[in-house]
């Protein structure tokens, strides 16, 4: 796939909107009126590394409850009793982490306005600092049916609507995904709308449409009790998958399906999520949707030991990452009695009590699963409910905070007596009455230095090693940008802009006052379901020297990537630098969608926000800076650019954006389109700019394609406007249009500085 690249300074307009006539438009002074009220000190920050297994410190977390639920949270030392395989441990480390206030309806986030036409809220930039809680929304479709795969959609949409908080890193993934699930983390509730919109039933599971099989006697037996088949030349019945000859084939068939669909599908997607989660910020938690697995062999009444070692290796893995798993059994309250479904006619009555009665053994072994999972790492599971929301609820409400404990191990711990670490049971019990706790069951006798990978110290190690996190990351300072534009020729695009902040790199000095940097650079754009649509490695040489150089250090560098589009959806670009004199990375990411023009909806380009007097002519960003030729910038504020976004108060700033599939008049071939500017702090409206109609002098008409309306407007940041973080969003209503086609919004991310 062809794409263009460029290291440069500013902006190339490429396929962007061209700066039309810009109506000027003021902020009014009585904007502080509308400022949001002081933001509540936040949280104290959680540990990286929770959960610690050191040859000198076992640390791990416990959360106490009283008989009604409610989370204690001032306990001493003293009132908790620490046993590691029977033998008591002397506490040496204890705190406890608040987490903030618990969820609830009272302080729920708002609901999605009933008016479908209505403009969302814009997102803020969620940055690792920011992350309170990260939370993988597992749905196991592997093993649900089709009807609990409805039951779960409302109860992820109940999360995203009116539970999810500021703060949270979220992602609804499926089992049988694949291995874009750590793609989907966000906080931006429109990406995860649409990621609920993809769960439905996987008719390849392993369960039907309900979530029992119907009582029905198979046809070949029935045939075969009726007419028996014989053999003409020996008068004897034909061996056959249900016979005597071999009474159990088709039964062990069955179960090696549906354990392979266990073990490989939801296990294996487990084991993915977990490990990627370790390196997340927040207090990491998986909740699974499923309707569960059989443990235990019913008919040899024993434990199927392969998959229960497979769990417990599992567990561990999640309990040296700090995540915590809770399960909700998707069938909630279920009629384990017939059902309308259920054909009995040529059953005894004995045969109908045997099925109703494996039925119900069924139900439970099969939750013997979910809950192994959530009780060997400090979860609890949600079964026998239908409201699956309120079980969310619950859940949610859990990670109010936690007891960090910690004691010194001895050498036993992590000793080998086979060959094979053992497994350290951790008992945890509290003195007060009415107190219960909660926590890891135990880890095996392996130290997280011995358990953990070996460090990437490759160059291509060392950056998707990077490019693993969904936040911003690293000891480099690394700003993402991406921008939807449709062109004529080239159809849709998308324009990456990262700002790389020089200041960190090591520079090497060169004959004639000559300095160079060697960057490493990658970039994954990332479609739906996880499959990489593009992807840029590449090591860029700078060579600056003089005035040039100090103007690198201090303003950065922007390296821009367009990569043409040809499906609509959502798409993940994540991109991580690295200094190849030092080995310092930085990595950011971002989600962008790009939407359908051919269903001829309204729709809005990405927003191109700068500092007023940015343009092609500003500074030396011109064609001769294509293959990665660098210029000094001729600006008043290179942070101003619509890379970096870095604005003082009372700036006069710009903004540009294209309108597709505006709807005309038949008398006079124009649109009836109007605009509005909106500005958010922390997810608050501060300022609300007037409707205006747009000047029909900004529009044309692209030959073969639909209408294109070029929108550019320029607006002065007051300074009532306090130091911060802002997105600025433009609504764009055509008066022509109808309903939700009628409205349709941008927004991105800036600063204001003093």
């Amino acid at each position: 796939m062809k794409r263009e690249l460029a290291l440069i300074l500013i902006l190339l307009p490429g396929p962007l909107p061209a700066q039309a006539v810009i109506p000027r438009q003021r902020q009014p002074r009585h904007a502080a009126q509308q400022q949001p009220s002081p933001a509540p000190t936040p949280p104290e920050k959680v540990e990286d590394d929770v959960v610690r297994i050191t040859s000198n410190l076992i640390q791990f977390d416990a959360v106490v409850v009283d008989k009604q639920g409610r989370q204690i949270v001032d306990l001493r030392p003293e009132e908790f009793e620490v046993t590691l395989e029977g033998e008591r441990q002397q506490i040496t480390n204890f705190s406890y982490v608040s987490m903030g206030a618990a969820v609830s309806p009272a302080t729920a986030a708002p609901k999605r306005p009933a008016d479908r036409t209505a403009s969302p809220v814009p997102p803020a930039r969620l940055r690792a600092g920011d992350v309170r809680r990260t939370i993988a929304l597992v749905v196991d479709d592997l093993n649900t049916s089709f009807e609990g795969i409805t039951h779960v959609r409302r109860a992820l949409t109940k999360y995203v609507d009116e539970q999810m908080q500021p703060g949270d890193l979220a992602a609804v993934i499926r089992t049988s995904a694949g291995m874009g699930a750590l793609q989907q983390f966000t906080s931006d509730k429109r990406l995860l709308h649409k990621a609920i919109d993809r769960v439905r039933w996987y008719p390849r599971g392993s369960v039907g449409t309900g979530s029992f099989a119907p009582i029905q006697i198979d046809p070949l037996t029935l045939l075969e009790r009726q007419s028996p088949l014989v053999d003409l030349r020996t008068g004897k019945p034909v061996p056959g998958q249900g016979s005597k000859e071999d009474p159990g084939r088709l039964a062990r068939i069955e179960e090696y399906r549906t354990d392979q669909t266990f073990s490989v599908g939801t296990l294996g997607a487990l084991n993915f999520i977990i490990k990627g989660m370790g390196a997340l910020p927040g207090r990491k938690s998986v909740v699974m949707f499923s309707e569960g697995f059989q443990l235990y062999d019913l008919k040899k009444l024993e434990l199927k030991h392969r998959v229960l070692e497979e769990l417990r290796r599992l567990t561990d893995m999640a309990n040296r990452a700090s995540v915590i798993i809770y399960t909700i059994d998707a069938r909630g309250l279920p009629t384990l009695g017939l059902t309308a479904e259920d054909n009995t006619s040529n059953l005894s009555t004995e045969e109908v009590s045997r099925y109703l009665t494996r039925r119900g053994g069924d139900y439970l072994h099969s939750q013997a699963v979910l809950n192994y999972l959530s009780h060997e790492t400090g979860g609890f599971a949600v079964s026998n409910r239908n409201d699956l929301a309120a079980g969310v609820e619950r859940i949610l409400a859990d990670q109010r905070g936690f007891y960090l404990i910690g004691f010194r191990p001895d050498e036993k711990t992590f000793a080998r007596g086979t060959g094979r670490p053992r497994f350290n049971e951790l008992r945890v019990k509290v003195k007060r009455a009415g107190a219960s706790v909660r926590t890891r069951a135990g880890f095996f006798g392996v130290t997280d230095a011995e358990a953990a990978r070996p460090v990437a110290r490759t160059r291509i190690g060392q950056l998707f090693g990077a490019l693993s996190s969904p936040v911003a990351s690293g000891d480099m300072s690394l700003r993402l940008t991406s921008i939807f534009s449709a062109d004529p020729q080239k159809g849709s695009v998308i324009s990456s802009l990262m700002h790389i902040d020089m200041s960190g790199f090591r520079f090497s000095e060169e004959p004639d006052g000559w300095h160079r940097a060697d960057i490493d650079v990658v970039a994954l754009t990332v479609g739906d379901g996880g499959n990489v649509v593009d992807e840029v490695n590449r090591t860029e040489t700078v060579r600056v020297r003089g005035e040039t150089l100090r103007r690198v250090l201090e303003d950065g560098l922007i390296y821009v990537i367009a990569v043409p589009v040809k499906q609509p959806g959502a798409y993940h670009l994540r991109a991580a630098v690295r200094d190849a004199a030092t080995e310092k990375l930085g990595s950011a990411s971002q989600f962008i969608e790009v939407p359908d023009l051919r269903k001829n909806r309204l729709a809005l380009s990405g927003l191109v926000m700068e500092g007023s007097g940015y343009s092609a002519e500003t500074g030396a960003a011109s064609g001769a800076a294509r293959g990665a030729g660098i210029e000094p910038l001729n600006a008043p504020d290179p942070m101003g650019n619509a890379a970096v976004r870095r604005f003082r108060q009372e700036s006069l700033v710009d903004y540009h954006l294209d309108v597709y599939n505006a709807r005309t008049t038949r008398a006079t071939g124009r649109t009836q389109l109007r605009t509005q500017m909106r500005i958010f702090r922390e997810g608050e409206l501060v300022f609300a700019g007037r409707v205006t109609p747009l000047d029909p002098g900004g529009q044309s008409r692209q030959e073969g394609t639909a209408t294109r309306v070029q929108v550019s407007s320029r607006f002065r940041l007051g300074t009532d406007l306090r130091p911060g973080e802002y997105v600025l969003q433009v609504v764009v209503t055509d008066a022509l249009a109808e309903g939700k086609d009628a409205t349709a919004a941008a927004w991105t991310d800036f600063e204001i500085i003093k």
